[in-house]
C-alpha cells in the first residue's frame, strides 16, 4: 500500500514538472472513416526522443476515452520511460487518443434491449476501425515499431477484453482498467470460452477498484472470475496480471492502471 501510494505521489510531482514539456509534443488529427461513416478525432503525443532522433521508432498505445485520459496517460508514459530520471521502465510511446462521439455505440458488442431507443453494440465495428484504418494512418505518418497497445476504462476496458479474445487482433498488449463486466448479463465472462489459447500469447492487465462499498464486492468477485477463468482456460502461456486497488474507486483508478498495465504489458514475464 505505502508503495502505491508513493508511486502517485511521484507520478503527481512529475506531471507539474514536465507539462509545460508535454505540451509542446501534443497535437492532433482528424481521420475520415468509411467502416464507422464518420470523421473521428484523435489526440496523439509524442516521445520527447521523436525530433532528437529522426531515425527511431517507437510503439504506439491506443487510449479509449480519449479526452478525459489522455494528458495523465501521456506523463505515465513519459514517467516510466524517462531516460532523465533513469527509468527506462517502458519503450517510449506514441500515444493516441480517440476523442468519444458515442462511447455506448463503440465499446459495446452486445445491444441490450431498453425501453428507449439505443445505439449499442458497434464495438466490433470499432475494433475494424482501429485495425484497418486508425492503425495504418499513424503508422504511415509516424514513426512507429509493430507493438501496437490497446488501453480502455469501463466500458472501454471490456471493449480491450474483447479484442484480447480475438486471436488475429491487431494489438499486441492490453489494459482493462475497471472493466465493465456487468454489461449485458456478464456476457464478456461467459465468453471466455470461445478464447483459442494465441490469444493468451499476449499480456492482458486488468484494473480493479473496489473502494466503493456500494459495488466494490460484486466489482471485485467479477473481475476475481474473469481471472480464474482465464487461467483455466489458457493452456500453457499466461500473461494475464490482475490488480487489486482498495483505495481507488472507479473514477480513481485510471492513473494506476494505467501506470502498472504500461509497466507489465511491456514485461509480462516479470
Amino acid at each position: 500500500m505505502k508503495q502505491i501510494l508513493f508511486t502517485t505521489l511521484f507520478i503527481f510531482l512529475f506531471v507539474q514538472l514536465t507539462a509545460q514539456d508535454q505540451s509542446e509534443r501534443v497535437s492532433s488529427f482528424q481521420i475520415d472513416s468509411k467502416i464507422l461513416k464518420e470523421t473521428r478525432n484523435c489526440l496523439i503525443s509524442l516521445p520527447s526522443s521523436y525530433q532528437e532522433q529522426p531515425e527511431k521508432q517507437y510503439p504506439v498505445m491506443i487510449l479509449l476515452d480519449g479526452r478525459a485520459h489522455f494528458s495523465i496517460a501521456s506523463e505515465v508514459s513519459d514517467f516510466l520511460s524517462s531516460t532523465e530520471l533513469r527509468n527506462n521502465i517502458i519503450p517510449e510511446l506514441i500515444i493516441v487518443a480517440i476523442e468519444n462521439v458515442d462511447r455506448e455505440r463503440d465499446f459495446t458488442v452486445t445491444k441490450l434491449q431498453t425501453t428507449r431507443k439505443n445505439t449499442m453494440g458497434g464495438g466490433r465495428n470499432f475494433l475494424a476501425f482501429m485495425e484497418k484504418e486508425l492503425l495504418p494512418y499513424v503508422n504511415e505518418h509516424y514513426r512507429t515499431t509493430d507493438q501496437k497497445i490497446l488501453s480502455g476504462h469501463s466500458l472501454g476496458a471490456q471493449l480491450a477484453i474483447n479484442a484480447f479474445r480475438d486471436s488475429e487482433s491487431t494489438f499486441d498488449g492490453f489494459i482493462a482498467i475497471d472493466p465493465a463486466l456487468w454489461w449485458d448479463k456478464e456476457v464478456t465472462i461467459a465468453k471466455v470460452d470461445s478464447i483459442k489459447n494465441q490469444a493468451f500469447e499476449k499480456p492482458l492487465f486488468i484494473a480493479t477498484a473496489s473502494q466503493n462499498p456500494a459495488r466494490a464486492t460484486s466489482n471485485k468477485a467479477k473481475h476475481e472470475l474473469l481471472y480464474e477463468l482465464l487461467e483455466a482456460k489458457s493452456d500453457s502461456t499466461f500473461f494475464v496480471e490482475h490488480m487489486i486497488f482498495d483505495d481507488e474507486n472507479h473514477r480513481s483508478v485510471p492513473l494506476l492502471g494505467l501506470y502498472y498495465g504500461l509497466k507489465y504489458v511491456f514485461k509480462p514475464e516479470d
